[in-house]
């Protein structure tokens, strides 16, 4: 069985799973049910955004967290649990606007294939974990509005 700890301060290293510099790691899951442990610092975030497969419980930890959605935002306190449901009416994002940390655990489905929607950033996800006809998983970024030359 694996285990991990949500108090140590072993973060991943490399990509930025929420797009607005908050450390990350994952926690043991299995195939239909996962975790991640995120830490925003003062001033981070993560992109505002909502899935079409996967379902998602945001458990917060520690800090006072600023929630997003689409009725608008709201403060988090220490923890408050808050779902997340498929399409636009599960769409979510945080931010960290004290000067203290925040840290949370996001729960996920681990539905697949996935696509996610950045309506901020105009663009679309796909994710499957079998081939595709580059050879590879199947992971597919689609600018909305591609960028245009001047």
């Amino acid at each position: 069985m694996a285990e991990a700890n949500v108090w140590t301060d072993d973060w991943e290293a490399g990509d930025d799973w929420s797009g607005g510099g908050a450390e990350a790691k994952r926690l043991p899951r299995g195939d239909q049910l996962g975790a991640t442990l995120y830490q925003l610092e003062p001033g981070d975030f993560a992109v505002f955004h909502f899935h079409h497969a996967q379902e998602e419980l945001l458990i917060v930890l520690r800090g006072r967290p600023t929630l997003r959605t689409s009725e608008g935002e709201q403060e988090l306190a220490e923890g408050d649990v808050v779902h997340f449901p498929v399409g636009p009416n599960g769409a979510h994002g945080l931010k960290n606007e004290t000067t203290e940390l925040v840290r949370y655990v996001m729960v996920s489905s681990l539905r697949k294939p996935e696509v996610a929607e950045y309506p901020d950033l105009k663009k679309i996800t796909a994710f499957a974990p079998t081939g595709s006809q580059t050879g590879q998983q199947l992971w597919l970024i689609h600018d909305l509005e591609p960028d245009t030359p001047s």
